[in-house]
């Protein structure tokens, strides 16, 4: 197993960055640190990998990360670096390679102390590894302050030291930035891809499998959660009977309410796996006591710490309802391909009566403005507007058609 195997549906991206690697492997062997890279090296200091959600994009960038640090003896036959199964693809895959740091980000933005951690960080040479990797998975959460000073150290890199951005879109990063990086688009995986992998890796049930992928659209994250976690079906089948709740303005505020609801318990329940253990570790390194006072001098630390957990909390019930009106929007976009006779396959063909019923009571016009108020109400919440009037003002939207 490669460390390219979970790079699903990808041929074209996963060929490239095997040459890329190689090229990599050739420069660390052949030349000393500092030397400037061939002429023609496919290998380059900065990398933008943007796609869809659930294309894959950090997956690729980790596994990128993994084959430039492949110690395999295989490389010195001509075999490709990436081997999956050598100490420096195996810690770099799972994360605790010393010269690649992974950031994710749990907020809403990654700001500028993040990032000038980063930077100094990038000017460091590999302490164990052939380079220094750095991996910001959610390269377009970064602030304009943040941009900036990611942008002197993408502009001057260290020798040895590799930016891996992944964003949803060109447009999701600052021009300066993009033009500096090396560009590479995924695209969304075929249905099939997706099932054989969640056959072949989790040990899903074909059927299952298949399922998950074709309601899911390609995402792979998405597929694997559904195919795996009786309570993200559950949920998923609670949003698509909204459509055949708002006959009345009591449903639309009832529906959106219990929509408002779920995110909420989706963000409390993140919260009670993480912010308990969080505020422990705290404490312990403070040099609190169990059940006793913190030391003087400790309460800034923990509210910054408070604050953090309320941002990571906002941030999961903002994600949670964002994948509710992604399945709304998924749903209506069924019933507008019913409507108009469209070949092409129909995603949730498990809530079929219910496609059948919209289908029945409404108009190709109607469907087009009901996925128009989904999508306005996404708009509404990355404005900041309160979740709950603004799913109240979706909901009566599409009764209304």
């Amino acid at each position: 197993m490669t460390v390219w195997d979970d790079l699903v549906g990808q041929d074209r991206v996963r060929e490239q960055l095997a040459a890329a690697a190689k090229d990599a492997d050739a420069l660390v062997t052949a030349v000393s640190d500092g030397k400037p890279l061939e002429q023609g090296s496919k290998m380059t200091h900065a990398w933008l990998f943007t796609g869809p959600p659930g294309s894959g994009r950090s997956t690729a960038a980790r596994a990128f990360a993994a084959a430039l640090q492949c110690t395999s003896p295989d490389r010195a036959l001509g075999g490709e670096p990436g081997c999956g199964f050598c100490d420096g693809c195996h810690t770099s895959l799972i994360g605790t390679h010393a010269d690649v740091q992974v950031i994710r980000t749990d907020l809403l933005s990654i700001g500028v102390k993040e990032t000038r951690d980063l930077v100094r960080r990038a000017q460091l040479s590999p302490a164990v590894g052939r380079w220094q990797v750095i991996v910001m998975e959610d390269a377009d959460r970064l602030t304009e302050g943040a941009g900036n000073v990611l942008l002197k150290a993408v502009e001057e890199p260290a020798p040895r030291t590799v930016w891996m951005l992944c964003a949803p879109s060109l447009e999701d990063v600052l021009p300066t930035i993009r033009s500096r990086c090396r560009h590479l688009t995924l695209g969304t995986p075929s249905v099939e891809a997706v099932a054989d992998v969640l056959i072949r890796r989790d040990g899903v049930d074909p059927e299952r499998a298949h399922s998950a992928a074709r309601a899911t659209q390609g995402h792979i994250g998405r597929a694997r959660r559904l195919a795996t976690d009786e309570r993200a079906r559950a949920r998923r089948a609670a949003v698509l009977k909204v459509p055949l709740r708002i006959a009345d303005v009591g449903g639309c505020l009832k529906a959106a309410q219990e929509l408002i609801d779920t995110a909420t318990d989706d963000a409390k329940q993140m919260a009670e796996e993480v912010d308990v253990k969080e505020t422990e570790d705290l404490k312990a390194a403070l040099g609190g006591v169990a059940g006793g006072r913190m030391p003087r001098g400790t309460a800034g630390a923990m509210k910054e710490l408070e604050d953090k957990q309320k941002r990571r909390k906002t941030r999961t019930q903002r994600d949670s309802l964002d994948l509710a009106l992604t399945e709304l929007t998924g749903f209506y976009r069924d019933v507008l391909a019913l409507q108009l006779g469209s070949r092409i396959a129909i995603a949730n063909v498990d809530v079929q009566d219910s496609l059948d019923r919209i289908v029945e009571s409404s108009t190709p016009a109607q469907t087009l403005r009901r996925i128009e108020a989904v999508i306005a109400c996404r708009r509404a919440m990355d404005r900041n507007v309160a979740p709950l009037l603004a799913v109240e003002a979706m909901t009566m939207s599409l009764r209304a058609g």
